[in-house]
């Protein structure tokens, strides 16, 4: 085997992937949907069975047992974690199919750069949520809140 047979071998599978200096972004972008999806397949499963097959199932699921699941730090963590892992995973997948089928550089710079914003905007938007939920505003007009958010006064 001469010198340019093994700088061959070496040479990356995406046209996309960094060189041999710095961080090799595609190899942690594969790691990551490794990893990330054998976490989400406990965290789903959790999810569903909390929320399907424990207490009454389906019938159990309104807008109170998802603001009682709200305000426990446990679960506002199990789906923060469940949140940034689904997001993130899908979002590696779609930059991956990018990569793959998009050839013109303008348009795939513009379209990883819808991917990523839309990403962002979801990850802060979904994190708030999950840790400033109330469903007991103060000072809201009792019409507009719940029907139990009397019975806590």
């Amino acid at each position: 085997m001469t010198t340019a047979d093994v700088s061959q071998l070496d040479a990356p599978r995406s046209p996309h992937a960094r060189s041999k200096r710095g961080v090799n972004l595609e190899k942690w972008g594969w790691i990551y949907m490794r990893v990330s999806g054998v976490i989400l397949v406990g965290l789903i499963f959790g999810h569903l069975f909390v929320n399907l097959v424990l207490g009454d199932g389906v019938s159990q699921i309104d807008f109170a047992f998802v603001a009682g699941k709200l305000a426990d730090p446990f679960w506002q963590w199990y789906d923060f974690f469940l949140l940034w892992f689904a997001l993130i995973h899908g979002s590696n997948g779609m930059r991956t199919i990018i990569n793959d089928y998009v050839s013109a550089p303008r348009v795939r710079a513009i379209l990883l750069g819808a991917l990523a914003s839309s990403a962002a905007v979801l990850l802060i938007l979904g994190t708030l949520v999950i840790f400033t939920f109330d469903p007991c505003p103060a000072g809201a007009d009792p019409a507009l809140v719940a029907s139990f958010c009397g019975e806590l006064s």
